[in-house]
């Protein structure tokens, strides 16, 4: 052997024989890329690598406990010398455990100079349990052989040893501790021995099986390049030579599972094996695992499965049906026959099999398992779904107790429905997670390939919900038949119960059928509490996810009374779930939003169809309706308590609702009123096809109960016109709000608050249909009624001031806007205090209007106001505190502030995603406004992403004539043309323009917003004449909608201007340029034009119209201006004040009679594009260089 030494600070080599090896220190490590060699610590060259630091600090720390030599595997061996070598190799086990210290070095662990209080230890326990060394074959021996294990992280602090660090040392290696303490490896059985290396990585193949002669105390030739298996291989038959020459007694049992049924389709559960593998690794000592879930989740197969896998770790495998005391002592008489055919002395086995002869063969079976050294079997208790629990009297159950050996050895798996089993490690067997697997399972055993690809499979596949018999069950019923999967799935849906009663029955299922599994579990809990029962019942008719206890306390709903038992109070309803829960039948749903209500429950799909077709094969019309009446009654009020999450909780139990309705399931009689309310909460969430079927089968249930002309019945009327304004639909709106309306003049008369109501929503849908004048008459009226009726200050009042103020806005009528919103504001603060929220409404409000005056900080100061107090009143993710994160990404970006908006924008649809669903209009507004920021970022590809969602979820969700669908569509179009797809963007245009013209007619300012751009698009395309028509005609629809200073109509003023401007028409682009640049003027206030980026653009372009007019001095005048207000809204180093000072910098030095200096401007540095949202790509002519477009995106 060759040690080291330290002779003043050098290190020299020592040979010795294998009887004179004095005491020394030993290194162990991961080898790296710079290691020294034998060679390099001879001539030297060695102290130039990295890995010569390591040689320093074993040599030093060898030093420290007084030994003088030292080896470090690197340069004590000769690798060129292949005898040597296999020496080296086949010594290598003996030499470790002949070391006085073993030095464990490890560069992936840190560890502070002091550990502090502050749990600052746990992170390198974390990177200790974590590193690699632990993951390395050869470094196994280096662990086991050695007394004296000592630990060191990077900076060569002692990190503890193998005594102090045994529990994470067991933990990461499932080595038994006895083993790391010095019991002799022959204690442990071969296969024990080699799972300790199943996590464990050489880098050569072969040293999978060299790393392991020392643990099995072999020796063998080393012959590289034969490979992993022939290594293994050569292993085990020196393995087997050792072990036939010793005397320890044989337990071995040939692998059979006979009685067991035979796993024909199993598939996936990984995660689940590795956990049972896991959870069984050990010293010998018992380890149990409990295989808990619902009947056809897989439990069997699972435990096969794994038996299977891992058959060459164990001396015997054994199954045993636990389901009955019969049962399993039939399965302990087939145990003493396997036992006694290999070990014949063992057992004695009687001829007879009475049940005295049973219960001593159950002894005997124990005994011999609970013998000394026979602790690697392991009993597979299958079907133990009655179990016997303290103070149960079911005089069937069984006590599993009575049938374990006494001895604390062996492994132990148990499969259960019951979650009451508390024996060992308890793993929840649930559906399969990914539909690749359920494909597999229908492939597999219907013997049909292609599944992936067939749409029909993965819709059926989807449906089973990765149940396994439900799969199987699918499979084997179109083995048999030349059904093919969409007729399947038709007769699942339509026929279930005679679908389920004609499959062919599954050999690898105890229960066969999926008819027949759930009885037994059923029958099961209504013998331990009947309420349980009866809830698995009525669930039919509710939706299978997230049913909860409010839901179903509505006592005015003529509850029945065992229902108003099961609901009286926390205790009764959690006891009847745990009786199912106790089945594996219903689980916690994992997915209930938070909420002021409690948490909810699941059950999976497969068993709600059975609760439908099996349990309630009689179909009970009283307990549908029942479920109506709940989900109506349980709609919230808006000054609830977190309203939001209770209507997305609602949803799908409405869906439910829904069905039964489409299906004749549900009779309508007396439902009106809770159909009002579905009605309502389908509206709120964006369902708008679904309301106006539940509105209108309360219309149809009230006109019957009330009369045509029922204030109740006027109340869904009104309801209607608001959906329907929603929808677009806006000539159905205002008929159905004229019915309302004088419905409640008749009743109620001209000045009730009713009455009034729908007077503020004609008033809406005129403002929506651009009736600009008869929306203001209606909000009038509105206004002076309510003052009548309630007086100026009355809330009421105020939500009317507060529409007049937001129509003024719309109006251009910018000042008057404010005085309203002030009012209100004022009104709103007296009445209800500053942090209120229907103050924070219209302190919002506000923020919005100062943005259209390009007030950006007195608009920000308000967003925040607002936004301060929504998270305070509402809390983080409240939809109100949403829409005023949505309008802070507005800002953000029309200040340049694009990363702020990137932000705001994500939080907001996030929250939206989250409070909404991804389809909600609410989330789609936010989904365009990303795209326009990504289009203003040149993200163009993640635009088309986005503004494509945003208008595949308004299709779904309005249609695909509604406006709001057309505003995606006009703002593709605007992406596209600032990609330079000029035909799309125009076809995206057309498509935009027609249906606003079907929509709102041809002078609405929403049609005069798509002419306007494609007069944009023809500029581009070098159809001037035709962009000048468009132009034109955009500003007279304007002009006779607005009046000549709207500030929404400047913008087309000023896209005029650069058209002339590309026409050479100079003047009359100065006119257009001054007329717009006035007009901003009188809309804002001077004092606010130089922080408005519309007006900042004109002034832009008014810079470049004096220079092409050689004017330089007054286009200084201009740039410098621009300039000076880009810098305050955007800041000095965005890129438009950068070109700005870039250009002020040329127009000098021509002043000064200077060379003019060619500038490269940057590229998304000029204002650009007229219309919202089109970025125009830079022309080749030199005007074009010199001037482009301007203007401003348009966000929702």
């Amino acid at each position: 052997m060759r040690l080291l030494c330290d002779k003043d600070g050098d290190f020299s080599l020592t040979e010795f024989a294998e009887n004179d090896i004095p005491k020394f220190a030993i290194l162990s490590h991961r080898w790296g890329v710079e290691e020294v060699t034998h060679n390099d610590l001879l001539d030297g060259t060695g102290k130039s690598k990295a890995g010569y630091g390591k040689i320093q600090f074993c040599g030093e720390q060898a030093r420290r406990d007084g030994l003088q030599y030292f080896w470090v595997d690197t340069c004590c061996i000769d690798k060129s010398n292949a005898v040597e070598y296999q020496h080296a190799i086949n010594s290598m086990f003996r030499w470790y455990r002949d070391a006085t210290r073993c030095y464990v070095y490890l560069p992936d662990v840190s560890r502070p100079r002091s550990v502090l209080t502050d749990n600052t230890n746990e992170s390198w326990e974390s990177s200790f349990r974590k590193s690699e060394w632990f993951r390395r074959g050869w470094t196994l021996q280096e662990l086991i052989a050695p007394a004296s294990v000592d630990f060191f992280c990077k900076d060569r602090e002692l990190l503890g040893n193998k005594v102090s660090l045994e529990r994470h040392i067991c933990e990461v290696t499932g080595i038994p501790a006895r083993a790391l303490r010095g019991s002799r490896l022959s204690d442990f059985t071969v296969a024990e021995r080699f799972s300790w290396t199943e996590c464990r990585e050489t880098t050569y193949k072969e040293d999978k099986a060299y790393s392991l002669l020392g643990i099995f105390d072999v020796y063998m030739p080393l012959i590289y390049g034969e490979g992993k298996d022939r290594a293994l291989a050569r292993l085990r038959e020196e393995i087997d030579k050792v072990s036939r020459g010793s005397n320890r007694e044989d337990f071995s049992v040939t692998f059979s599972l006979s009685d067991a049924f035979d796993v024909e389709h199993f598939v996936a559960r990984e995660d689940e094996l590795s956990r049972i593998h896991k959870a069984l690794r050990g010293d010998g000592s018992r380890r149990a695992v409990v295989l808990q879930g619902l009947g056809g989740i897989g439990k069997t197969q699972l435990s096969i499965a794994y038996a299977k896998r891992h058959r060459d770790d164990y001396s015997a495998i054994f199954w045993l049906n636990i389901k009955d005391e019969d049962s399993v002592k039939q399965s302990f008489a087939t145990l003493a026959k396997q036992i006694s055919r290999e070990h014949p002395s063992a057992i004695p086995v009687s001829n007879q099999e009475t049940n005295q002869n049973l219960d001593e063969v159950v002894e005997s079976v124990k005994a011999w398992l609970s013998l000394p050294n026979n602790t690697r079997w392991l009993m597979i208790y299958d079907n133990y779904d009655t179990p016997k629990v303290s103070g149960g009297t079911d005089p069937a159950a069984v006590d599993i107790r009575k049938f374990l050996p006494e001895s604390y050895q062996g492994s132990v798996i148990i499969t259960t429905r019951s979650s009451e089993v508390r024996i060992g490690h308890s793993i929840q067997i649930r559906k399969l997670r990914n539909v690749d697997d359920g494909l597999e399972i229908l492939s597999t055993v219907s013997g049909r390939e292609g599944l992936a690809i067939n749409p029909d499979a993965v819709e059926l596949a989807k449906e089973l919900d990765g149940f396994p018999l439900a799969l199987a069950t699918a499979g084997a019923y179109l083995n048999q038949t030349a059904r093919s999967f969409s007729d399947y799935l038709r007769l699942y849906k339509e026929s279930w119960a005679r679908l389920m009663e004609t499959s062919p029955e599954l050999s690898s299922y105890e229960d066969r059928t999926l008819y027949s599994t759930w009885r037994i579990s059923f029958d099961n809990v209504r013998q331990r509490n009947p309420l349980s029962a009866n809830l698995l019942r009525l669930w039919a008719y509710f939706d299978n996810q997230d049913l909860w206890l409010e839901l179903l306390q509505h006592d005015e709903c003529d509850s029945p009374e065992w229902l108003r038992e099961l609901t009286k109070d926390e205790l009764s309803f959690d006891g009847a779930v745990r009786a199912l829960s106790n089945y594996g039948l219903v689980e916690v749903a994992t997915s209930s939003q938070e909420s002021t209500e409690s948490k909810g429950y699941n059950i999976h799909g497969c068993v709600h169809s059975w609760t439908i077709h099996a349990l309630n094969q009689e179909w009970d019309y009283d307990l549908a309706s029942l479920a109506v009446k709940f989900v109506g009654a349980h709609v919230p009020e808006e000054t609830d308590d977190q309203p939001w999450t209770i209507k997305r909780r609602l949803l799908p139990h409405a869906a439910r609702c829904s069905y039964m309705f489409a299906n004749s399931l549900v009779v309508d009689d007396e439902l009106a009123d809770y159909c009002h309310n579905v009605g309502y909460l389908y509206a709120d969430q964006g369902k708008l096809v679904e309301a106006e079927r539940m509105y209108q089968r309360a219309l149809q249930g009230r006109e019957k109960a009330w009369g045509l002309d029922h204030t109740s019945t006027l109340d869904t009327v009104n309801n209607l016109g608001n959906l329907y304004k929603n929808q677009g639909k806006l000539d159905e709106a205002e008929r159905t709000y004229q019915r309302a309306l004088q419905g409640y003049e008749k009743a109620w008369g001209l000045d009730h608050t009713s009455t009034l109501g729908t007077i503020n929503n004609l008033g809406t849908l005129y403002k929506n249909q651009g009736k600009l004048d008869e929306a203001e008459r209606m909000y009038q009226r509105a206004l002076q009624g309510y003052e009548k009726a309630w007086g100026p200050e009355h809330t009421s009042t105020l939500d009317t001031v507060n529409n007049l103020g937001t129509l003024y806005k719309n109006q251009g009528k910018l000042d008057e806007a404010e005085r309203m919103y002030q009012r209100a504001l004022q009104g709103r603060e007296k009445a209800w205090g500053p942090e209120h929220t229907s103050t924070l409404g219209t302190v919002n409000n506000l923020g919005t209007l100062y943005a259209d005056q390009g007030k950006l900080d007195e608009a920000e100061r308000m967003y925040q106001r607002a936004l301060q107090g929504y998270e305070k009143a509402w809390g983080l993710d409240h939809t109100s505190t949403l829409d005023t994160v949505n309008n802070l990404g507005t800002l953000y970006a029309d200040q340049g502030k694009l990363d702020e908006a990137e932000r705001t924008y994500q939080r907001a649809l996030q929250g939206r995603e989250k409070a909404w669903g991804p389809e909600h209009t609410s989330t789609l507004d936010t989904v365009n406004n990303l795209a326009a920021l990504y289009a203003d970022q040149g993200k163009l590809d993640e635009a088309e992403r986005m503004y494509q969602r945003a208008l595949q979820g308004r299709e779904k969700a309005w249609g695909l004539d509604h406006t709001s669908t057309l505003d995606t569509v006009n703002n593709l179009g605007n992406l596209y043309a600032s990609q330079g797809k000029l035909d799309e963007a125009e076809r995206m245009y057309q498509r935009a323009l027609q249906g606003k013209k079907k929509a709102w007619g041809l002078d609405h300012t929403s049609t005069l917003s798509t002419v306007n751009n494609l007069g944009t698009l023809y500029v581009y395309q070098g159809k001037l004449d035709e962009a000048e028509r468009m132009y034109q005609r955009a500003l007279q629809g304007y002009e006779k909608a607005w009046g000549l200073d709207h500030t929404s109509m400047l913008s087309t003023v000023n896209n005029l201007g650069n058209l002339y401007v590309d026409q050479g028409k100079l003047d009359l682009a100065e006119q257009m340029y001054q007329r717009a640049l006035q007009g901003y003027e009188k809309a804002i206030g001077p004092d606010n034009i130089i922080t408005y980026i519309p007006a900042l653009n004109i002034i832009w372009g008014f810079g470049y119209l004096f220079e092409l007019q050689a004017d330089i001095t007054k286009a200084r005048i201009m740039f410098a201006k621009a300039l000076c207000g880009y810098e305050q809204v955007f800041g000095p180093e965005h890129a438009k004040s950068k070109t700005l000072r870039d250009k002020l910098h040329v127009l000098d030095a021509m002043v000064e009679n200077k060379a003019p200096v060619e500038i490269e401007e940057h590229a998304e540095n000029v204002p650009t594009g007229s219309a919202p949202g089109i970025n125009k790509s830079p022309s080749t002519s030199k005007r074009h260089k010199l001037f482009r477009k301007l203007g401003l995106r348009s966000r929702t």
